[in-house]
């Protein structure tokens, strides 16, 4: 018994080691004095950085079992460890660790609590880690509860503001609905199989007739608009722009990025594993809410002159293809899909971080006409954003067109031909919306009362370039990135 929980927790190693380093930044903290708070950021990025090593460390120690290769599982199967997990936590942690070096400076010209923010985003980190190495419904929605209650407390961190505090509550009521209904789909599918491991669901689902199955559908549908609200597709996207809006930009550059990340590896986890014998039923729902959040996202971003708001709208357009990509239900719609969201975190990473650069001490600049003549105040950042407005509308030779592209691909090897036509129609009218903020950038004259100095520090200026900057590299050289996609795919669903 006592090797096998020692086997267990070190599989389980690098969760072991974030949670015991969320305490010692927490406690740490608490002795700081606010010259000292650098100590704070410096011990965050080494537990994050150390994470991503010994995740990396761990990569390739396989299991054999008959001469062949089984995934890795600890706490009675409830963990698993296989290739999809590992570069999920790797790409988490690597834009985790770039969001809180984006974050830094913003939060500490506002005097918002540098160490609450770092501990519950290494709790959200942590949740996110044990949603998509979980083998098991019950630990997969308690990695999903540490996830969303430390967004929630992020959104509130600015006390002081009535905007992030109305933001923070209706994330959390909508969140405790979408919670509810995913929870209650689980206890349907628990009841009827008598099982919370996904393997033992799937093994139960191939012994029945799903379409007279009436148990089974309603759960699968309850599941499926939990999924929704965790993705942010239509029509389950209410909160995402008042949430976007409300919450400061480094909370909502956060919540932007990393949590699409977990979102992923939660509909794999729950669909192609454990509920992928229904995929012809998940699957028409699936084409639903990607038709609507395509439609949604694009047409209402074209009458946002909010900035935030029109990346908001851009989001729920983004999680439409998502949902393209899963809805195809083949390795090759996966492994674009899992391409595509890596993709999209680094790209709104970039997006929000011009936000925060552009923004200064009582002044949030979110709206289109903060950057009117950004290409004569800051020429680079100006250049920046127009790389990444160029990949979001996926326009070459970025790498979001090749990310779109994998993805409209796959949608027609499953012989879905009129959802790719449809997918390119809406992408080119969601172009208007990017070319139209390049404009602002380049040929409207500034405003006299804009603030031109820069308040960052040098590091946010080269990891702003070298984010943009590899946007393009990936987008000309994207064979790497998508080699592992494809691989983390091919091996987990071996």
């Amino acid at each position: 018994m006592t090797e096998s929980i020692m086997s267990s927790i070190s599989l389980a190693l690098p969760e072991v080691f974030l949670l015991v380093a969320v305490f010692c930044v927490l406690l740490l903290d608490l002795f700081l004095s606010k010259s000292m708070k650098m100590i704070t950021f410096m011990l965050t990025q080494v537990s994050l950085l150390t994470t991503a090593w010994l995740i990396y460390n761990q990569m390739g120690v396989e299991l054999i079992v008959k001469g062949e290769l089984v995934d890795q599982v600890a706490f009675n199967g409830m963990y698993i460890k296989d290739a999809l997990s590992d570069v999920l936590k790797i790409a988490m942690l690597l834009i985790g660790s770039a969001a809180f070096i984006y974050s830094r400076d913003y939060q500490r010209g506002r005097g918002l609590c540098s160490g609450e923010y770092y501990s519950l985003g290494l709790f959200a980190i942590l949740g996110m880690m044990i949603m998509v190495s979980a083998n098991n419904m019950l630990l997969l929605y308690l990695g999903l509860e540490l996830l969303s209650l430390a967004l929630y407390a992020m959104v509130a961190l600015q006390r002081d503001s009535a905007r992030a505090s109305e933001a923070a509550m209706k994330y959390f009521v909508l969140g405790a609905i979408a919670s509810g209904m995913l929870l209650y789909g689980m206890s349907f599918i628990y009841g009827l199989s008598g099982h919370l491991d996904l393997d033992g669901i799937a093994a139960y689902i191939q012994t029945q007739d799903i379409l007279s199955n009436m148990g089974l559908l309603l759960g699968l549908t309850f599941i499926l608009a939990g999924l929704g609200f965790k993705l942010g597709v239509a029509p389950f996207h209410m909160w995402i722009p008042d949430v976007y809006d409300g919450a400061p930009t480094s909370v909502t550059q956060f919540i932007g990025t990393l949590p699409k990340l977990a979102a992923f590896g939660m509909v794999f986890r729950l669909l192609a594993e454990g509920l992928g014998d229904m995929q012809q039923s998940w699957q028409q729902i699936l084409i639903f809410l990607a038709v609507l959040s395509l439609f949604i996202g694009n047409i209402i971003a074209i009458a946002q002159t909010n900035l935030k708001r029109m990346l908001a709208y851009s989001t729920i357009a983004h999680m439409g293809f998502v949902a393209l990509g899963i809805l195809a239900g083949t390795h090759a719609g996966y492994s674009a899909t899992l391409f595509y969201t890596i993709v999209y975190a680094i790209t709104a990473l970039g997006g929000f971080a011009v936000v925060m650069l552009l923004s200064h001490k009582g002044y949030e600049a979110d709206q289109l006409s903060d950057l009117k003549g950004l290409s004569k105040r800051h020429p680079w950042v100006a250049f920046m954003m127009m790389i990444i407005l160029f990949s979001m509308a996926g326009i070459p030779p970025t790498v979001g067109f090749y990310a779109k592209m994998m993805v409209i691909q796959s949608v027609l090897q499953a012989h879905l031909a009129w959802l790719a036509i449809y997918a390119v129609v809406m992408s080119v009218i969601g172009a208007y919306y990017y070319l139209r903020a390049i404009k602002v950038m380049y040929f409207d004259k500034p405003d006299e009362d804009q603030v031109n100095e820069s308040t960052v520090g040098l590091d946010f200026k080269l990891l702003l370039s070298a984010n943009g900057l590899g946007l393009v590299a990936l987008g000309v050289m994207p064979g790497a990135l998508m080699t592992a996609c494809i691989a983390a795919i091919d091996i987990t669903m071996r």
